[in-house]
Order: structure tokens, then sequence, then C-alpha cells
């Protein structure tokens, strides 16, 4: 009797431990979740060919190209050539066939290190900075808050983010762009158009490490738990938007680093905006000098999803309508 009442207590003392636990993690999250962290003016500006700062255009405003393709960069100069060059073929060849067809190229440099300013503006001075323009944060604010400043002064009909290391081929743009057509966007022209590697996913299983396989689907369920639920691939850095779906979306957006494509696709969900999915080539280009830890990243991955759910249940992050800022 007395070993079933310990037991008792044990229990009682894990389920009470367990709740602090639950009522420190929303409180935290509700906090931390109330901060706001100064995103900076670099996106008020970008550098002309001769080096000089332009002002930005905005998102707000009418579109004056068909396409806007957003590169988020930090520390690139190696990789992103091979992927601005057969960017810019494809885009200038799809031109050539199509007089009307019109575009831009924004690289948005996140805080780098190295010569990615330098390498970008290269294409600027080749094709004009109406087709290649740059932008260079001065403090490393994380893919999303780098995807979201481009994505902000886009000028495109249609927005593209893109991942400067050329994982996925570029011409598969025109099979994201058939599928985001086929969801006839609704009043409001919302629709967004993800590039996905889930037909991938049985081949690198195969190559991985039971560990690595765990943390993936533990990653896998936490996004279909907390957050996304209909969509294999949240991660995929090749996603086109509508530019009211961009709006819509980059103006709601709080995470700046590796979780922000999963709140970008929960605000879209919230919003009823569909959604369609659509398989691209892709290749892992392992990054040089790389050091990422996967089990850290992706323990960091998981807080993150979480917090999200937290933080939109608690109030303190809101869906708001999109307003212009100065």
């Amino acid at each position: 009797l007395l070993e079933m009442d310990l037991l008792h207590e044990i229990l009682l003392a894990l389920v009470a431990l367990a709740a602090l636990l639950l009522l420190l993690m929303v409180l935290v999250a509700h906090v931390t979740g109330k901060m706001n962290f100064p995103r900076g003016q670099e996106q008020k500006y970008f550098l002309t060919s001769t080096g000089e700062n332009e002002h930005s255009p905005s998102l707000h405003d009418p579109p004056s190209r068909e396409l806007s393709v957003v590169i988020p960069a930090y520390n690139e100069e190696l990789r992103i050539p091979l992927m601005l060059d057969e960017a810019m073929q494809y885009l200038e060849n799809r031109q050539k066939k199509d007089s009307s067809f019109t575009y831009e190229v924004i690289v948005v440099n996140d805080g780098s290190k190295d010569q990615t300013t330098e390498v970008a503006m290269g294409y600027t001075r080749e094709y004009g900075p109406d087709k290649v323009r740059v932008m260079t944060l001065v403090k490393n604010l994380g893919k999303g808050g780098a995807v979201r400043m481009g994505a902000m002064i886009s000028r495109g009909k249609l927005v593209l983010m893109a991942d400067a290391d050329g994982a996925t081929k570029f011409s598969d743009l025109e099979k994201v762009e058939a599928a985001l057509w086929d969801l006839s966007p609704k009043p409001g022209n919302m629709a967004i158009s993800c590039g996905s590697r889930a037909h991938l996913e049985k081949a690198s299983i195969a190559q991985r490490s039971v560990f690595r396989t765990f943390l993936m689907y533990g990653f896998h369920f936490l996004v279909w738990f907390f957050c996304v639920r209909g969509i294999k691939d949240t991660q995929c850095g090749f996603k086109l938007f509508t530019r009211e779906a961009a709006l819509k979306t980059f103006s709601s957006l709080h995470v700046e680093r590796w979780a922000f494509d999963v709140e970008l696709l929960y605000i879209a969900q919230c919003f009823k905006i569909p959604i369609a999915e659509v398989a691209v080539n892709w290749t892992e280009i392992e990054a040089p000098g790389s050091k990422l830890v996967p089990f850290w990243s992706w323990l960091q991955m998981g807080r993150d999803l979480i917090f999200i759910r937290l933080r939109y249940l608690t109030g303190a992050w809101k869906l708001e309508p999109p307003r212009k800022t100065d």
C-alpha cells in the first residue's frame, strides 16, 4: 500500500512538473513574441551598378514586372555565380521568346562576411540595375528575414523565392508556375505554388542514418501537429506567390530564421490561400565549410514550430492586414 501511495505521489509530481513546464513555455513564447526586434532601414535602398543607394519600390505598389526572383544569400560568393548564371540564362531566353515577359532578380545579401555583394553586383553591371538588384543588409537577419526584405521591395506580378545554392533546377519554374495557374486564383488573386522534394524522400532515407531519419520524421510530425497540414515538404526553398498572396503572407511574417517557411504556409492556410505542391528537380549541395549539426538545428526548428503556434494562440502574434509603411 505504501508503494502504491508513493507511486501515486510521484505521478502527481510529474504531472504538476509537466503542467508547470507547459505554463512556463507558454509564458516564454508570449513574452518573447511581444518583443519588437528592429529590422533596420536597409530595405529602403538597393545598390545601383555604380554602387550608389537608390530608393526601393514597395510590394504595396502596383506591379511593373511579370516576375520578381528573390534570392537570400549569406556567404555565397562561391555558389551564387552558378545559380545566377542558370537563372539569368533561363530568364533572358524566355524574354527573347516573349517580349512581353519582364523580370527582375533581387539578391539580398544577409550580412555576409565574404564578397557576396561584389559578386552579385557583377551581374548588375552586366544586365543592368533594372534586371538585377542587390540589397546588402548590415546585420544578419536569417533566411526568413532576408526573403521578407526582398519580397517587400519586389515589383513582379509573381514573386519567386529561390535559394542561392542552385539546388533546384531553375527551369522548373515553368512547372511551379503552371500549378499556380491551375489553382485558378479566386477573387483577390491569391495563390501559392511550392516546389517539393517529397518524391525524393525514399531515396534520401536510404542514404541517411537511422538517427537523422528519426529527426526528419519528428520534424514532419511537429509541422503537421502544430502548424501546417496537407503539405509534404514545407522547407523547399522554391516557392512562387501571386503578388497579392506575397503581400498578405510576408506582411504578417515574424520568424526570420529556418522555420519561416512553416509560418508562411501557416499564415496562408489561416487566410485560406490555395496552395499547390509540385515535384521539382533537386540536388543537395553542401555549403563550403558547413558546420551544420542536424540535431541542434532541428531541435531549434522544433522549438520554433511550437512557439509559432503558441504565439498565435496567446495573441502575441496576430494576422494583420497589409499596411504600407514609409
